[in-house]
């Protein structure tokens, strides 16, 4: 019954998070469509180069605590108090730290503007720390309707205000009102729509009970984060705004196509992991369909991306992003490991072995910097993205070996299970090739031809030889159909 009863929870809420997230991609799709005809590269540019240094920000403030809440069976009105404080807190002292470095900053980089900038953005630090507490207590019990309906309605409005303030000609100002609307109207609902509310009480056992969970995960979030957005510092620093614009281009829209199935199955396995983290078997085997259904859906949507990437950008953005689509393709490669290490990541977090996870962390990370710095030093941006995707694969490999070791679902079936899909995947993108080269057509009418020779041959082998993958896929949407249809 407890079982029929997870299926049911993790079935609803992958529906309702993927609801969200396929709503909010297409919002962000037209949005991407109509601003990148209102605004320049280097307006992308600037947002792209504070990327790093508010992301380390939003870490710092959750410190861990978040994951440490939902990790926690049961905590208190004392634990949510007391991390609520710690958040306003550190948001109080991190924006300070960002006000005053930020001519510092704007010198770095090269760009006056982004020192006004900087400290405009900052204040999302406020809103963000405000409501962590809300978005934690949704997640932890499964409330994906009410986060979907709130990130739908609040892409909408952000896309409408963003447009008029890039039409009447706001430029980056009018990006910096996008994240600052994306902040605070699900900071306003969270606070209507839950009932929590902060007491007037701070414990120090408390505080130390979560911190020595979330210390761990608050250093791995943070090396991670920076591992992932050095890459933006190296471009915005050793290159042009322009050049950076067109690497922002291309990373948000390989991250749109990656997070976009990666992120509906991460936000509701966390907390499923973390229910069934004494049951080994039944973990290893919710791993294993998990891991399987995502790469049957990641691994082909990303390659047959890199395939059409050219005839994309101009339909989406214009020929004036050509220049983003060879980023583009090469981040889709790095994207698929991403989509996959990120669902064993959650695995090892869940069963509370964030020590482990971290020590390992600090090792992927280490090395994963050391390849974009010596790439970028080597080959220049070439070998800056190379480092990026070899360092995205080298972290899927070590997180399928802790899986491995702490689950007991072995490294080389997870490859085994996904082979496959990776095989079928490459042969399409190869016969999508062929024929465009044979056939000699214009863009668009050469688009579509390799997106039905990519489709035609993963959907026929999905039907004619129903592999593993395949059949979880299916189940996964049984399973949706007797519950909302």
């Amino acid at each position: 019954m407890a079982t029929d009863n997870l299926k049911q929870k993790a079935a609803t809420g992958m529906l309702w998070t993927a609801v969200q997230k396929y709503s909010t991609m297409v919002i962000s799709f037209i949005s991407g469509i109509i601003l990148a005809r209102l605004l320049m590269p280097e307006d992308y540019g600037a947002i792209g180069m504070l990327a790093i240094f508010m992301s380390l920000a939003e870490v710092f403030i959750d410190a861990g605590f978040g994951s440490a809440l939902i990790q926690k069976k049961e905590p208190t009105q004392t634990d949510y108090s007391t991390v609520f404080y710690f958040n306003i807190g550190m948001s109080v002292i991190l924006y300070a730290v960002l006000f005053f470095t930020a001519p510092a900053i704007a010198g770095f980089y090269r760009m006056p503007i982004l020192c006004k900038v900087l400290r405009v953005q900052g204040l999302i630090l406020f809103i963000y720390a405000f409501n962590i507490i809300q978005r934690n207590q949704i997640r932890k019990n499964l409330k994906f309707k009410i986060l979907s309906t709130i990130t739908i309605i609040t892409s909408v409005i952000s896309l409408i205000v963003t447009v008029i303030m890039a039409y009447a000609g706001c430029g980056v100002w009018a990006l910096v009102a996008q994240n600052f609307i994306g902040a605070l109207i699900p900071c306003v609902f969270f606070w209507i729509t839950t009932s929590w509310r902060p007491t007037w009480e701070y414990s120090w056992s408390s505080f130390k009970e979560l911190f020595g969970f979330g210390f761990y995960m608050f250093l791995t979030h943070l090396t991670t984060t920076f591992s992932q957005r050095i890459t933006s510092l190296l471009v915005g620093r050793w290159y042009d705004p322009a050049t950076m614009g067109y690497y922002t281009k291309a990373s948000d829209t390989s991250k749109q196509a990656t997070l976009s199935i990666s992120s509906v199955m991460i936000q509701t396995t966390y907390p499923l992991y973390s229910a069934v983290q004494d049951d080994k078997e039944r973990l290893a085997n919710m791993v294993k369909r998990i891991t399987s259904t995502l790469a049957y859906i990641t691994i082909p949507l990303l390659t047959l991306l890199i395939l059409v990437a050219k005839p994309l950008f101009v339909i989406l953005f214009t020929d004036r992003w050509l220049a983003s689509v060879p980023y583009f393709q090469i981040l889709c490669i790095g994207g698929m490991a991403g989509c996959l290490q990120a669902v064993n990541q959650q695995t090892i977090a869940a069963i509370g072995e964030s020590r482990v996870f971290f020590i390992w962390t600090i090792i992927k990370n280490t090395v994963g910097i050391a390849l974009q710095v010596v790439g970028l030093i080597v080959w220049g941006m070439w070998g800056l993205l190379a480092g990026k995707v070899i360092s995205s694969w080298l972290s899927y490999f070590v997180n399928i070996s802790l899986v491995s070791k702490y689950v007991g679902y072995k490294n080389y079936q997870q490859l085994r299970d996904l082979a496959p899909i990776f095989f079928v995947s490459t042969l399409a993108l190869f016969f999508g090739y062929f024929c465009s080269s044979v056939l000699g057509l214009s863009l668009y009418p050469d688009g579509m031809i390799r997106v039905l020779v990519f489709a035609f041959i993963y959907v026929g082998w999905s039907v004619l030889f129903k592999a593993d993958a395949y059949r979880y896929f299916s189940t996964v949407l049984t399973e949706l159909k007797k519950k909302h249809f």
